[in-house]
C-alpha cells in the first residue's frame, strides 16, 4: 500500500506500526521516523519563513486567517507523480497541518478522486489511542503490541503517581501572546500527576493575557511548550515567561515531538513531564526531551 501523509502525526504512527517503508509523500515537519524526509518526496509545505519569531508567527497566522489565505502550499504534481493508495489527512486544525478538504479538493482537480482519504481528527488522549488503532485497520497493520505498550507504560506511570501530592501547573502552548491549552494537552498535565489550572479539555487553545496571568493565583510550576518547536527554542521563550512571571518553577518541553503531536511519542512527553513534576518517583527520560530551568 503507497501511503501519502500529510500529516506529521500520521507519519509518526505508520512509522510505529511498522509500515514506514510503505510511505510515498509527506510534509516538511515530518521528522519522525528519523530520515523519512530524506528518501520520501516532501509534497507539503508552509508559508511561514524560517526564523520568524513567534509573535510575528501568530500576526502573520492572524493576517491570514483574516484574509482566507492558507498556511500551508501543497505540491499538487508531486503528489499525483507520488501515486498514493491512501491519503491520511486532518480537519482539526488548520494552523497545525494542510486542512482535509483542501486535500480532498486537490486530489479530485488531480484525477486521484479515487485514493482512499483517512482523517485523523482526535481530540483527547483515548481518542489518539482509537484513532492509531482506525489507521492500522485501514492500512492493513495490526497496531495491538503498540496500543498495549504505550497503556501499559501509561499504568505504571500512573501506579507511580498515585499517592503523591498534585502540583498546580500552568501550560503556555505559546509565549508570545500567550495561549492556554486545548485538545489532549490539559489531560496530559493530569497523566503526568498534575493540576492544570487553564486550557480546555477537547477543545481549541486559547488566548490570554499576560496581566490576567500574573494576577491569578500563583501555580507550582509553568509548564513551556510552544506549538511546533523542540527544546531548545522552549528553553529559550522560558526565559521571556520568567520576566512575566517571576519566582516560579519552570519546565521547558520538547513540544513539537511530545505534546501537541497525536502520535505514540506523547507517552514519552507524559513520562517525561511527570520526572520533571515528580522526579523523585518517575525515572528521568532520554536528555533533550524535559528541562527544568528554575
Amino acid at each position: 500500500m503507497r501511503i501519502a501523509s500529510l500529516l506529521p502525526a500520521a507519519t509518526e504512527i505508520v512509522g510505529a506500526l511498522g509500515r514506514a517503508e510503505d510511505l510515498v509523500a509527506v510534509t516538511f515537519e515530518c521528522d519522525h521516523p528519523p530520515g523519512v524526509r530524506d528518501r520520501v518526496p516532501v509534497v507539503v509545505r508552509t508559508v511561514l519563513t524560517e526564523g520568524m519569531t513567534p509573535v510575528e508567527i501568530d500576526a502573520c497566522v492572524r493576517e491570514r486567517a483574516a484574509a482566507g489565505l492558507p498556511m500551508y502550499d501543497l505540491d499538487r504534481e508531486a503528489l499525483r507523480a507520488a501515486a498514493p493508495d491512501v491519503v491520511v489527512t486532518q480537519d482539526l486544525c488548520q494552523v497545525c497541518a494542510l486542512p482535509g478538504h483542501t486535500v480532498a479538493q486537490a486530489l479530485t482537480e488531480i484525477g486521484l478522486d479515487d485514493v482512499a482519504v483517512h482523517s485523523f481528527d482526535p481530540h483527547t488522549l483515548e481518542e489518539v489511542l482509537d484513532g492509531i488503532a482506525a489507521l492500522a485497520a485501514g492500512l492493513g497493520a495490526d497496531a495491538g503490541p503498540l496500543l498495549t505498550d504505550l497503556r501499559s507504560r501509561l499504568d505504571a506511570v500512573g501506579t507511580a503517581l498515585a499517592a503523591r501530592p498534585r502540583p498546580r501547573v500552568l501550560v503556555l502552548e505559546w509565549t508570545d501572546p500567550p495561549f492556554l491549552p486545548g485538545h489532549w494537552v490539559p489531560e496530559l498535565v493530569r497523566l503526568a500527576g498534575g493540576d492544570p489550572v487553564s486550557g480546555v479539555d477537547g477543545g481549541r487553545s486559547v488566548a490570554a493575557s499576560w496581566d490576567d496571568l500574573a494576577a491569578a493565583e500563583r501555580p507550582d510550576a509553568v509548564v513551556v511548550t510552544p506549538c511546533g518547536y523542540g527544546l531548545d527554542a522552549a528553553c529559550e521563550q522560558a526565559a521571556g515567561v520568567a520576566e512575566r512571571l517571576p519566582g516560579v518553577p519552570l519546565v521547558a518541553i520538547d513540544s513539537a515531538s511530545y505534546v501537541v503531536r497525536a502520535a505514540p511519542r506523547l507517552v514519552d512527553g507524559i513520562e517525561a513531564l511527570a520526572h520533571a513534576l515528580h522526579p523523585d518517583a518517575v525515572p528521568a527520560p532520554p536528555p533533550g526531551r524535559v528541562a527544568r530551568i528554575a
